[in-house]
């Protein structure tokens, strides 16, 4: 198989217009028409990841956050970036992101959030896209309901539990019943107001600006870090490359690349 019809079927699922304007996701390194020898998936480059590549025999690399977002003048290898376009040239291997695209895309990234935590009847928060009804829409975020109401602290357990999250931020608790959640993965915070507007008793976001936290009493607000958010997304593309071949040989990193450590 080559790089291309990976591409494509990527690309069916989560279309690049669908980035936003500032984003830099599709092929970043290699040629469309190299054969695959086996695909890995990740959520960030690094050397560690490519090095993982070069062992596994994978000479494509697809990763939810794009190596190459700004700009790149020289390639000296005198920053992570840099060094990381170098290996994987030296090694053959190719890189392609799906940043914004597979969060704006029907069943993306927050989709993904939906599904380990069981929920039901999850839309797009707040629809942008082209989808005639509900149920194809695209657009940021996702609000759907428990099977079963839980209070504040039951909800943020399950929360610290399913995401492997060390810590977890949230607002004052109110004793609220938690039934409607509200999930964006990422930095989600542009959608508190639009979650309290829907009605949602929780948001769950990977980052949540510090004055957000007076600003919303009307919300739990649960910020779980933007790795923990994300992390499933390895997933969504294993559920995206399984459709297009059962045959394909896929990875999934075994590396925690979140740079973010706690004490």
């Amino acid at each position: 198989m080559k790089v291309k019809e990976i591409v494509d079927a990527l690309e069916h699922f989560a279309p690049l217009p669908l980035q936003e304007s500032y984003d830099n996701a599709g092929l970043q390194i290699g040629l469309t028409d190299a054969e695959v020898t086996g695909v890995l998936l990740c959520l960030d480059i690094t050397e560690d990841i490519i090095q993982e590549a070069v062992v596994q025999d994978c000479n494509l690399i697809i990763s939810h956050h794009p190596l190459i977002f700004r700009g790149c003048k020289q390639i000296t290898g005198r920053n992570l970036v840099e060094r990381c376009i170098l290996k994987a040239i030296q090694a053959g291997i190719a890189i392609y992101s799906a940043h914004t695209n597979m969060d704006n895309a029907h069943g993306g990234v927050s989709f993904k959030m939906a599904e380990k935590l069981n929920l039901q009847h999850v839309r797009v928060l707040q629809p942008e896209g082209v989808g005639a009804e509900e149920w194809n829409e695209t657009g940021s975020g996702v609000l759907g309901e428990l099977p079963t109401p839980m209070t504040e602290s039951e909800f943020m357990a399950m929360l610290k539990q399913i995401f492997e999250v060390e810590c977890l931020r949230h607002n004052l608790l109110k004793g609220r019943e938690i039934s409607k959640v509200a999930l964006c993965g990422g930095s989600g915070a542009f959608l508190i107001e639009k979650a309290a507007e829907k009605g949602a008793d929780v948001f769950v976001t990977g980052e949540v600006h510090y004055h957000d936290f007076f600003d919303h009493e009307d919300i739990l607000l649960c910020e779980i870090g933007h790795y923990e958010s994300e992390q499933f997304t390895k997933d969504l593309f294993r559920d995206v490359l399984r459709q297009l071949s059962p045959d394909l040989r896929v990875v999934l990193t075994k590396i925690n690349t979140n740079p973010i450590k706690y004490l």
